[in-house]
């Protein structure tokens, strides 16, 4: 069965980029012949509606929606996509989506990071939220991982992020954050949001969940432009020893970080930026 994945929002456009807008978040779009899904929203409806009008995305012919976790540059675009395609739409995510979340600016400030609706304005508008902490299909060869077990001790997380728990700000393990997997004719496809969790206890879950199952390509969000640089050596090593011919680079995998993967693993590595597409067998 085909697959399309298009990049909607991103943090960067290249070149003249057809009018195209660049945003800080993340949002793709998958197509089969009998299902399409929008992955994340991106932070502001006006970015990921104006792009998908600019790609030829028909957002209004969308099945379901799916987050990779809670934060707003994730899930901002949520209220304005729903409200474009006026129906009622599955919105598959952990429930940990609606927690109260923070983040440490570079100047010390603590800002709000989560998402900026209520569940009840969101359920107004369409959302049908089927919120799980487990692993499941959501269509035929389309699947989330669920959370992902922290195994690798060298993937320690961002100490910038916080979570409000009984009115104190703590350090947050994000336990949400999740990502897509798709069955093509060529492999798998790992679509990542941010990866919270470490790109390596992300491809270790899959695995476990898919054992004997090649992944072709991964893509998307890595936070490693946001982890030490222990964590990036030993994160590019692991990928030295597995046979992922296609890793797709994007939003929080900054540019230094993107760079030395690319130096790293050589043609391997690409960079997915608003307008990216692909199509897999």
């Amino acid at each position: 069965m085909s697959t399309t994945l298009t990049i909607v929002t991103e943090n960067t456009v290249l070149g003249k980029g057809d009018a195209l807008y660049a945003e800080h978040g993340f949002s793709l779009y998958l197509e089969r012949p009998d299902f399409r899904l929008l992955f994340d929203t991106g932070p502001a409806g006006l970015t990921t509606l104006h792009n998908a009008t600019r790609l030829g995305v028909d957002l209004r012919a969308t099945d379901a929606i799916a987050l990779s976790h809670g934060h707003g540059d994730h899930t901002g675009g949520l209220l304005g996509v729903l409200r474009t395609t006026g129906k009622s739409l599955p919105v598959h995510a952990h429930p940990g989506i609606f927690d109260d979340r923070y983040s440490k600016r570079a100047d010390g400030r603590i800002a709000y990071a989560g998402m900026p609706y209520k569940r009840e304005a969101l359920e107004g508008w369409g959302a049908q939220f089927d919120l799980s902490k487990e692993a499941r299909s959501i269509a035929a060869g389309v699947s989330m991982t669920g959370e992902v077990p922290r195994h690798r001790t060298f993937e320690t997380g961002d100490d910038s992020l916080y979570i409000r728990r009984n009115g104190e700000l703590v350090q947050d393990p994000l336990p949400d954050d999740q990502s897509l997997v798709v069955e093509t004719g060529e492999g798998l496809l790992l679509v990542l949001g941010c990866c919270h969790a470490g790109l390596v206890n992300t491809l270790d879950r899959v695995q476990a969940l898919l054992p004997n199952r090649p992944i072709h390509t991964v893509v998307g969000g890595t936070h490693l432009g946001f982890a030490p640089r222990a964590q990036l050596e030993e994160t590019v090593a692991v990928l030295k020893g597995l046979a992922i011919p296609r890793i797709g680079l994007s939003h929080c995998t900054g540019l230094r970080a993107g760079a030395y993967l690319a130096k790293e693993l050589g043609d391997r590595v690409e960079f997915c930026n608003v307008g990216w597409r692909a199509s897999f067998a």
